[in-house]
């Protein structure tokens, strides 16, 4: 079976090619995006393979099931880039719900404690051999407040982190995890009292920008904001305006929300037309990481070992565990109430 593999990175095709090794299925690699322009690449495969900045919309929904491919693999979490609904009756949606919550977890603290101890200014510093302490003092963790809203696995192990650093935890989820003892507040209580807010959601329209001005406004002035989920999480030009208020005190971005042109890509010697992320970039209490959270060796094998088993069970005819479906509207929720095919 060939499979189409869109938006392919040096560091996909190693992990990719050892996990197919021994089945049936063959991967071609385009390091293009899956766009309207360029569905035309998976005429005459199998299957598709796409990331979080390939666009599956209708236009290239119905272009995939025109050319006879049946079925969807995304090799992330995330789905918000794929019309889930439109898919329906037409294309098998399969994901990788977990491949390494510890490599994203672990990421969101190096990124904290870069930022409030001034590690990346005292290495840039120290390579010109200034060995001044001036203007890197910074806070303890220890006491602190941290909000962290998402409770799945990813923000529950980055409480599990914050909670060996002597932070006190409180999060908001729509549906929080049983038989667990993290405080559960409102979003306005959250914002309020938190002195560091980490993301750890999906991105849905009712999570869309719910870090925004009115948020904003509701913050401890100092708060300190961390994405390592989704871009459109966070307005961007709120967050600026923000910081320039003095409300944020930093932020630690690893995803943005027009991220899709300029991440993953080489633009030194450029120049970046975003102006809202080269502003973020300028400012010395920002941080960004280029959506590279998941970039472990662990969470590489994991993705494509579970792509790998999605695929060859679509192939074979058998439940398809990770599937994605809107037959009952509720996406996730749905596959928990059956256990057979979306359709």
């Amino acid at each position: 079976m060939k499979i189409a593999f869109f938006d392919a990175k040096e560091y996909d095709i190693p992990s990719f090619q050892a996990a197919a090794k021994g089945t049936d299925l063959e991967f071609k690699f385009y390091e293009t995006k899956l766009t309207a322009d360029t569905v035309e690449l998976a005429k005459g495969y199998d299957g598709v393979c796409v990331f979080v900045n390939d666009v599956v919309d209708s236009a290239v929904i119905e272009k995939l099931a025109e050319y006879g491919i049946g079925v969807l693999a995304l090799r992330c979490a995330g789905y918000n880039n794929v019309d889930i609904r439109r898919c329906y009756g037409k294309l098998h949606v399969v994901r990788v719900p977990a491949y390494s919550p510890y490599a994203v977890a672990e990421h969101t603290m190096a990124l904290l404690l870069t930022s409030i101890r001034r590690i990346h200014k005292a290495y840039n510093r120290t390579k010109d051999f200034n060995f001044s302490l001036r203007g890197l003092t910074g806070f303890d963790l220890h006491g602190k407040t941290v909000g962290v809203i998402g409770t799945g696995k990813i923000g529950r192990i980055f409480i599990d982190i914050c909670r060996g650093f002597g932070m006190h935890v409180i999060a908001y989820d729509k549906y929080p995890a049983q038989g667990t003892d993290i405080e559960y507040v409102s979003t306005d209580e959250l914002f309020r009292r938190s002195d560091i807010i980490s993301l750890h959601c999906p991105l849905t329209e009712e999570t869309y920008h719910i870090i925004g001005r009115e948020a904003i406004g509701k913050l401890k002035k100092g708060a300190v904001i961390l994405n390592t989920s989704r871009g459109a999480l966070i307005d961007a030009e709120a967050l600026l305006e923000g910081i320039k208020r003095r409300i944020v005190g930093a932020a630690c971005l690893d995803v943005y929300e027009e991220e899709s042109d300029i991440f993953f890509r080489d633009f030194s010697g450029h120049i970046v037309e975003d102006d809202v992320l080269a502003r973020l970039i300028s400012m010395p209490n920002v941080i960004v990481t280029s959506h590279q959270a998941f970039l472990t060796e662990e969470a590489l094998t994991n993705i494509a070992e579970t792509t790998v088993a999605n695929l060859r069970a679509y192939f074979a005819g058998e439940h398809l565990e990770n599937e994605l479906c809107y037959r009952c509207g509720k996406v996730e929720d749905c596959k928990k109430e059956r256990s057979e095919r979306c359709f």
